[in-house]
């Protein structure tokens, strides 16, 4: 069980978001730090209690209408290792009560990916984005045919419709950046469905994750 403190983060998520949306591949406007708002989410544990574990949404308003980002974040107290770390690396803040943390993309974070897929196998539930020990039933993650298996190695490449994250050789999570409104039961092996909020309140639903193969 993740425990969320009600404390501060220095700078805020949303600052670290903002110096680092312009440099993606699948960011949908100019150049220039966007404003952001945030937007909605969920959370996963981490059965070891060590990493934090988020799917945020933050919706940048302007140029003509609004457009919502998943950033799915890891919160840890060292570096990641790995080869994909440095390019994983999303900025680091001081937490109020844990200190010094390193925020991480998640995506290239095997904790999140492990947990991630235990969410669609339907062993573990996602949890409320600001409520400790609470699962959040609006959530909705299904999966057709066997289980997916756990990756020993990540092979993720980032494009201008998201994020792919290769299970060996076998299924492709599909992880949305540039969110859209839709049903995620039309993908063809699986998906993880969540909503957030548009900026005048009005509440959205749309695929964050879909699986293939």
């Amino acid at each position: 069980m993740a425990i969320l403190h009600q404390t501060t983060l220095t700078p805020g998520k949303l600052e670290l978001l903002a110096a680092w949306l312009p440099r993606q591949p699948w960011y949908r406007r100019g150049p220039g730090l966007p404003r952001l708002d945030r937007a909605g989410g969920f959370r996963l544990d981490d059965p070891d209690g060590a990493v934090g574990i988020e799917f945020m949404v933050a919706t940048e308003t302007g140029g003509g209408g609004d457009q919502a980002y998943l950033a799915p974040l890891t919160y840890r107290g060292a570096p990641l290792a790995g080869q994909d770390a440095d390019r994983a690396l999303i900025g680091t803040a001081e937490h109020g009560v844990l200190g010094l943390r390193y925020v991480y993309d998640g995506v290239r974070d095997p904790v999140l990916v492990r947990q991630l897929i235990a969410l669609l196998n339907g062993q573990v539930l996602a949890q409320a984005q600001r409520v400790s020990d609470t699962p959040d039933p609006s959530v909705t993650a299904r999966l057709a045919g066997s289980p997916i298996p756990v990756p020993t190695a990540l092979a993720v490449t980032d494009g201008a419709d998201g994020t792919a994250i290769a299970i060996g050789s076998g299924p492709v999570l599909r992880v949305a950046r540039a969110l859209a409104p839709g049903d995620g039961a039309a993908a063809a092996r699986g998906y993880v469905e969540a909503g957030w909020s548009r900026p005048d309140g009005s509440p959205v639903r749309g695929p964050f994750v879909t699986v293939s193969q």
